[in-house]
């Protein structure tokens, strides 16, 4: 069922199998398999994740190298409904283990926002991360190129930037190491700072070693037409060709809601899973980019899987086994 404002009354006293906060391609997998298992399950989806940024899935099994992340989004989401799940769009604020159960606070509509809590057995944190981008004064231009030829995954691009002219535009001298693993793709690449960061004479020879030039300037605009980059233009009239490019600036990771829970092990801003991507915690369970791991969407995809089926698995260890009623009272008459 499509929740909203208007009708999510008709589940706030519902009890939840699972919440899965975050509605990308790991909570959509999840989602899913509870579904299918018979299971309550609310997805709780704030909007603009990570992977509607992604405008080709070039990596997935079955699919088409050209699928945007959208229609895998519109798809996964419909799925899931159909199969008898929640959704719910809402930006989910804070939860609260109350001890067999989480309550969820959830902040509903941007204007004269309502605050509902919903209640469950489970929550399943899958709300994942958003990467930093360059911030400039047209920010238009930015996403002209985002997600097009302007790359935030090395793992997941590499591939296409393969012998091309690349930027990487990093904001810390660690970040910058990333030319060092790009050199695999291709060797023709130039640092970007943006202004941000402070780089050490070793880090600058290092760099010069390699032949690889750094630019310190801060970026004026993306130079290029129909989302393909041709350079790159800095405040000091500087245009450094590029076909291609990689952000290497960090990300803002969406997990303020589960820090006042107790007995989580974090490692950075990730939470630390075993291999049904439960946490320290026996009842949280964390997917994708929130894990420990590699940030691919086939890893997400299958971590809501082994999720779901872990908290299935539980809730069906400790429910009584359905019998065939009739059937035991025939046997039982003769």
């Amino acid at each position: 069922m499509k929740l909203s404002s208007k009708n999510l009354n008709e589940r706030i006293d519902t009890l939840y199998d699972a919440i899965v906060v975050g509605g990308g391609m790991g909570g959509l997998s999840a989602a899913i398999y509870l579904a299918r298992y018979g299971l309550k399950c609310l997805v709780i989806e704030k909007g603009k994740g990570r992977s509607l940024w992604m405008q080709d899935l070039r990596n997935y099994v079955g699919l088409d190298p050209h699928t945007p992340g959208r229609d895998i989004l519109n798809h996964g989401t419909k799925t899931s409904l159909d199969w008898g799940a929640d959704h719910l769009r809402g930006y989910v604020e804070e939860v609260t283990d109350e001890g067999e159960t989480f309550a969820v606070k959830v902040k509903v509509g941007k204007q004269d926002s309502i605050y509902p809590v919903f209640h469950s057995k489970y929550v399943i944190a899958a709300s994942g991360i958003m990467d930093n981008l360059p911030q400039l004064e047209n920010m238009q231009n930015v996403y002209d190129y985002a997600g097009y030829t302007l790359h935030v995954c090395m793992i997941c691009d590499g591939y296409d930037m393969w012998d091309q002219k690349a930027v990487l535009i990093a904001n810390t001298e660690s970040q910058i190491g990333a030319a060092f693993v790009l050199n695999w793709f291709t060797p023709y690449i130039s640092v970007l700072t943006h202004g941000l960061c402070t780089v050490s004479d070793t880090m600058k020879q290092k760099l010069a070693d390699h032949g690889y030039p750094l630019y310190e300037a801060p970026i004026s605009k993306f130079l290029g037409e129909n989302h393909q980059l041709s350079g790159v233009e800095l405040t000091d009239g500087t245009v450094v060709e590029a076909t291609t490019g990689l952000v290497g600036m960090g990300s803002v990771y969406h997990n303020h809601y589960l820090k006042g829970i107790e007995g989580l092990e974090w490692d950075g801003q990730n939470l630390v899973t075993n291999e049904m991507a439960k946490t320290s915690h026996d009842r949280i369970f964390a997917l994708g980019d929130l894990k420990k791991g590699l940030n691919q969407v086939s890893i997400a995809v299958a971590d809501g899987t082994v999720a779901a089926t872990q908290i299935w698995r539980n809730i069906r260890r400790a429910s009584p086994p359905r019998r065939w009623e009739e059937n035991i009272k025939v046997a039982t008459t003769v």
